[in-house]
């Protein structure tokens, strides 16, 4: 009787993937099934080398809009331009970039909440999975909603896939948006790529002008193809205050807003070395529930 051998038992298998690989790789892709249900949210997810697939927020966070301070003109301008979208008016993509916890995702979330009676959903898209772009695009064409596909907290390297897809997307291919998508997206960054000190060399002067090298010429290409830049510069302390004070009149109103709160605010800044509006908004929740503790 034979022996089993092992070893060359687990070399088919090897083969067999291998052939299995390079047949898949012949088939066409497949098309992923749209959004389905009544949510109003959905992540695109994926699962190894297994193709995305669109999950269901049942419960999205959103924000009220004027919950949120120190950023008026932001809000008016990105408002104004979802008011277009919806309407299916001629809108832009947005880049809203700056300091962590001045309200960008916030208020994205905002608007989802303020107009989802108006069609609008959302869908958001990590960094990572922005490669799948135009997977994520194609189902939503055609559809009666109006989809912001929401990017949040961007940052690329110099060989990073997701940034050619993205770019793609956002203009310069034959497989751009459809007019009931529009993409929202927030960084840190201005231009979504960290700048360095040796790209200043790479800059020529042409008839007096300086003009910027070719390293940084691409990274303002990315940026540029979104119609809006809305910045977030860092709050000073007296807008920091006045977030406070509007956090704790809507998680405890019948906290008075003194001088007590507001030295007890300025420390608390202070240790988390920021005066961000997340930032208040946690020294109101520790504050109110201090506050209830004692007199329970």
């Amino acid at each position: 009787m034979a022996m089993f051998n092992t070893s060359r038992f687990h070399q088919i298998l090897d083969r067999v993937d291998g052939l299995l690989d390079r047949i898949e790789g012949l088939l066409p892709a497949q098309t992923c099934a749209g959004p389905t249900g009544e949510a109003l949210a959905w992540r695109w997810r994926r699962s190894g080398q297994h193709a995305g697939r669109f999950v269901a927020v049942p419960e999205p966070v959103t924000m009220d809009l004027q919950a949120l301070h120190g950023i008026d003109h932001q809000r008016t301008v990105l408002e104004r331009n979802t008011r277009q979208f919806v309407a299916g008016l001629p809108c832009n993509n947005a880049l809203l970039w700056g300091a962590r916890g001045t309200g960008k995702s916030s208020l994205v979330k905002g608007l989802l909440a303020a107009y989802a009676d108006h069609g609008l959903r959302l869908v958001e898209v990590s960094a990572a999975d922005l490669v799948d772009l135009p997977d994520v695009v194609a189902p939503l064409a055609g559809r009666p909603e109006r989809f912001v596909v929401f990017a949040d907290d961007l940052a690329f390297s110099g060989d990073d896939p997701a940034y050619r897809a993205l770019k793609a997307v956002l203009e310069g291919s034959v497989a751009a948006a459809p007019p009931n998508v529009v993409i929202y997206a927030t960084s840190n960054r201005r231009h979504l790529m960290p700048e360095f000190m040796s790209e200043n060399r790479e800059a020529r002067a042409v008839d007096g002008e300086i003009h910027p090298g070719e390293t940084t010429e691409e990274k303002i290409s990315l940026a540029e193809r979104f119609g809006l830049w809305l910045s977030f510069p860092p709050f000073g302390e007296d807008d920091f205050l006045v977030m406070v004070e509007g956090w704790l009149a809507r998680i405890a109103p019948e906290q008075p807003f003194d001088e007590a709160v507001r030295t007890a605010a300025k420390r608390w800044a202070l240790a988390r070395g920021s005066r961000s509006g997340r930032v208040a908004r946690q020294f109101a929740l520790d504050w109110a529930g201090q506050c209830r503790l004692e007199r329970e």
